[in-house]
């Protein structure tokens, strides 16, 4: 392991790795070679050497923030690939297993900052988080509304539907009934006025020379009066008056209730 790696960042703030741990591993057909070339302590000059100098590198090129945080998470993998790069070239049998990265110190004050900017981070998500809850909340309520609206639309419309089925349906009973009353008094009118038809045709039948003449002597028979006894002259002569009264025309008749004179052609 390599301890207190310091680390330029491109803004000028110097920062320090506590630890980096580098876990390698040299192959059985490498190892005479490699121990003939760079001694028993071989990783020193191959790995640890070499950490300081990759870590640099990478430093220079970031910010602090992207250091500290962004690109933290990538540091061991990208310090991997760029040992090994080189242990291709000068030792091929040794092979980086696994790079371990510790959370670098910055200055306290900048430390400090980046923990009120945590805090604040974290107010934000939650009030973020707290903001979609009633959003999603006010969304649901507001689906639901419509929902209820469009039910109570729907019922609506159904009803009126129904009223106006109804309606209709009143109005062509109507209309039947209607037409029915109509048949019915056009057929009674039209009887009524058949049988006035006929009775003025009947009566104009009637009202012949021939029948005037029977009904006018019919008419003077039925205010004739017989007396019987030996003192007839008397009594007419007393009671009644001058019988020249008896010979004279009977009552006049109005001709025009002759309509209503019964038919007396088959009295006797």
């Amino acid at each position: 392991e390599v301890k207190d790696i310091p680390c330029g960042t491109s803004g000028g703030v110097m920062i320090y790795f506590d630890r980096i741990e580098v876990v390698n591993r040299l192959k059985s057909d490498s190892v005479l070679s490699v121990v003939r070339d760079f001694s028993a302590d071989y990783d020193k000059p191959l790995i640890f050497d070499k950490v300081h100098h990759e870590v640099n590198q990478f430093c220079s090129t970031q910010n602090l923030h992207s250091v500290y945080i962004d690109l933290f998470d990538q540091i061991d993998e990208n310090l991997k690939i760029a040992l090994q790069k080189d242990l291709i070239q000068v030792a091929p049998g040794l092979e980086i297993v696994g790079v371990r990265v510790t959370k670098p110190k910055i200055p306290e004050a900048i430390r400090r900052n980046y923990e009120l900017m945590e805090a604040e981070r974290t107010k934000l998500l939650i009030a973020t988080e707290k903001q979609k809850v009633i959003e999603k909340e006010a969304e649901t309520e507001r689906k639901r509304a419509i929902i209820e609206a469009q039910k109570q639309a729907e019922v609506a419309n159904i009803t009126y539907s129904q009223r106006i089925m109804e309606k209709d349906s009143q109005r062509k009973m109507s209309v039947i009934e209607d037409s029915t009353n109509l048949a019915r008094s056009r057929s009674q009118a039209d009887a009524e006025y058949y049988a006035a038809k006929m009775s003025a045709l009947s009566n104009k039948l009637k009202l012949t020379p021939e029948y005037l003449e029977l009904f006018k002597y019919r008419s003077i028979m039925s205010n004739v009066k017989l007396y019987f006894g030996p003192s007839i002259p008397d009594y007419i002569a007393n009671n009644i008056g001058d019988s020249k009264e008896l010979f004279k025309d009977p009552l006049p008749i109005d001709l025009t209730d002759i309509g209503n004179i019964p038919d007396l052609s088959t009295e006797v």
